[in-house]
Parts: C-alpha cells; sequence; structure tokens
C-alpha cells in the first residue's frame, strides 16, 4: 500500500465539511499555524503514492434518512477506491458510506467518556456507522479495551495510535529569566476548579510570578491570574516560549484531556504538571519532563510547579528532556507513520 511497495497506493483524508482546508493551508505557509494539513496528516504522503484532503459533504435531512435506511446493508468498497481516514467517530456514518472508497479508517476520541455518561444504548448509531470501518483507532491505551467492547465481537480492529504533534512549529526556546506560569485549554473535562486552587497557591508563595490561563470557563479566577478565552496558534506558540511552566489540571477521563497542549508544551521545551488520567503515562513521564499528579490534587499541581519555579536550571534540564520525548516519539510524523501501519495490519 505504501511507496515501499503492495497493496493501494492512493489514500484520502475526509475532514468535517466546516474545515476551511484552504484557510489552514494558508496559516501554514504564512507560519502562523503547525503542519500543512490538521493534525499533520499531510505526512501520509510518506506512505502512499498519493494523498488528497476533501471535505466531507455537508450533512442533511435526506441523507441522514438515507444512512438509516441503509444502516443494516453491508458497506460497498471498491476495488480501486482509495484507503479513506478520518479523524474522529463524528465522521464515521458519512465515511461509511462514502462512495469510490476501498478500506475506512476512523478515530475514535471521545465515545469511550459519553459511553460511560450516556449509556451505550444512546449510542447504538454511532456503533452502527464504526461496525462498518475495516479499522479504528484510539490515542489513549485506556480506550482499546472500552471501545473493544462497545464495538462487540463482530467490530472491526481496535488500534493504539500515539498522538503527535508539529514539532517544527513547536520550536525549541531558550528557558526563560522572567517566571511564567501558564495554562491551556478549555473542554470539558478541564478541571478549572482545581486548577485554580493550585494558583491561588502558587501567587501566595510566589507573587512575582506571572499568570496566564487559557479557559472558557465562567469560574472566576484567583486574584492576579490572567485569563483569555482564546488563542491562535501562534499566539500559544509564543506564550509557551515566555513559559517557565506549565499547569494542567483535568477531571477523570480516558481520551486523555490536556494531551495535545502538553506536548506542544513539551515540544517548546518546558516542563508540565499535569493530572493523571488513565492512558496519560502514554504520554508524559518524569523522564520526559513532566510531573503527574493524582486527580483533584491542587497542592500536587502547586508544589511541582513551585519546585521547578524555585530551580530555573532544573526546569531548564526537564524542559530539554521533554522536547526530546516529543522529538524522538510524538511528531505528527510519527502520527502519519502509526496510522499507515495501522492500515496496513488491517488489511
Amino acid at each position: 500500500m505504501g511507496r515501499s511497495g503492495g497493496g493501494q497506493s492512493r489514500a484520502i483524508v475526509l475532514y468535517p465539511s466546516g474545515r476551511d482546508l484552504g484557510a489552514w493551508r494558508d496559516r501554514h505557509a504564512r507560519g502562523e499555524g503547525p503542519d500543512e494539513w490538521p493534525y499533520g496528516l499531510n505526512h501520509l504522503r510518506d506512505h502512499f503514492g498519493s494523498v488528497t484532503p476533501q471535505n466531507l459533504t455537508t450533512d442533511s435531512a435526506i441523507r441522514r434518512a438515507t444512512r438509516r435506511v441503509l444502516a443494516a446493508a453491508p458497506v460497498r468498497r471498491s476495488r480501486s477506491g482509495a484507503v479513506a481516514f478520518t479523524w474522529d467517530e463524528n465522521s464515521a456514518a458519512r465515511l461509511a458510506f462514502s462512495r469510490g472508497v476501498g478500506t475506512r479508517y476512523c478515530g475514535v476520541v471521545w465515545l469511550t467518556d459519553a459511553v460511560d455518561r450516556e449509556g451505550p444504548q444512546a449510542l447504538a448509531p454511532m456503533r452502527r456507522a464504526l461496525r462498518k470501518m475495516d479499522g479504528v483507532w484510539v490515542l489513549s491505551a485506556a480506550q482499546v479495551q472500552p471501545l473493544r467492547e462497545f464495538l462487540g465481537p463482530a467490530g472491526p480492529p481496535v488500534h493504539h495510535v500515539l498522538f503527535g504533534i508539529d514539532e517544527a512549529f513547536f520550536t525549541a526556546h531558550p528557558y526563560p529569566e522572567r517566571p511564567l506560569v501558564v495554562s491551556v485549554g478549555g473542554d470539558r473535562d478541564r478541571d478549572a476548579a482545581t486548577l485554580f486552587q493550585a494558583l491561588e497557591r502558587i501567587r501566595a508563595q510566589r507573587p512575582d510570578v506571572e499568570i496566564v490561563v487559557q479557559s472558557t470557563s465562567t469560574a472566576p479566577p484567583p486574584s492576579g491570574v490572567r485569563v483569555v478565552p482564546y488563542l491562535t496558534h501562534a499566539e500559544l506558540r509564543n506564550l509557551y516560549a515566555r513559559a517557565s511552566v506549565a499547569v494542567i489540571a483535568t477531571r477523570d477521563n480516558s481520551h486523555v484531556s490536556g494531551m495535545t497542549v502538553g506536548l506542544e508544551v513539551m515540544s517548546t521545551g518546558r516542563p508540565i504538571v499535569i493530572t493523571e488520567t488513565a492512558g496519560m503515562d502514554d504520554y508524559f513521564t518524569p523522564e520526559g519532563g513532566a510531573a503527574l499528579v493524582p486527580l483533584g490534587d491542587a497542592a500536587a499541581l502547586s508544589d511541582h510547579a513551585l519546585a521547578l519555579l524555585n530551580d530555573p536550571a532544573g526546569a531548564a534540564r526537564a524542559g530539554a528532556a521533554a522536547r526530546r520525548r516529543v522529538e524522538s516519539t510524538f511528531t505528527t510524523r510519527h502520527l502519519a507513520s502509526r496510522l499507515a501501519a495501522l492500515a496496513r495490519r488491517s488489511v
């Protein structure tokens, strides 16, 4: 299948209909965003003769009704069709019925946590769509068995694929002289209450430290903590470059909330203190410049961050180790290679 020989040589990467791929490429060309395509899937070119990005068609009531009628029908595969990838489960139904496709591979990001919240019956349409894939992947080892159980014995193979980020965009920077703590991210599994408690403790002991949080939380921040609702990729890169340490607090989840930010911070050459949830040690280890702390433990978050702030030389060494870990394992080139291998294994 890949350039190294055998099987299909064409691939398509299908993104949601609302994703402006042209604008994404333009931002990347100007140096304002990571990777040529979202998630760095342009690097699949290293493994296929040709790879094309496409938008999935806009959903409609007629298309949804058609899919319900065809839900029990076997999926149609084109012998000459391309290998198709889509990033997450929200696109699985449309991928299942996309024409001219040979084999289909879909990522699963949030589903395992949704099953715990809503129950498997509420997500039966998602199960039907995913069961039409030739393979699915998850980014956390903690998701593998729950997803296999959800899909059932007739489901497609479930693969664990490690994530990656654009280390050429999130470049390493010298450790800063002025102390700054950053925290970034506002998905539903972030723990703003614990984070703000930790930051309040940091401010009490080190009032000289600047603290910047990117979050959509409506919880009032502690005195001296600046909260911004949104940052572009370029603004994030600049913020990481000024940071001394990043602090991420999350609730219990299996999809490794905080993973992307954590790897971006590490790629910049900064240590990170992050909540230990299931699968988190796939990515973050003490040897790789990260401190993992228990759920809801504001004191542990602040204590680890303060230890780094009070030892800039040690923090700089931890940041260098973090950068090396990203370069060796967690780039988007690594991610694309793993997805290509997944398709080969499934075939």
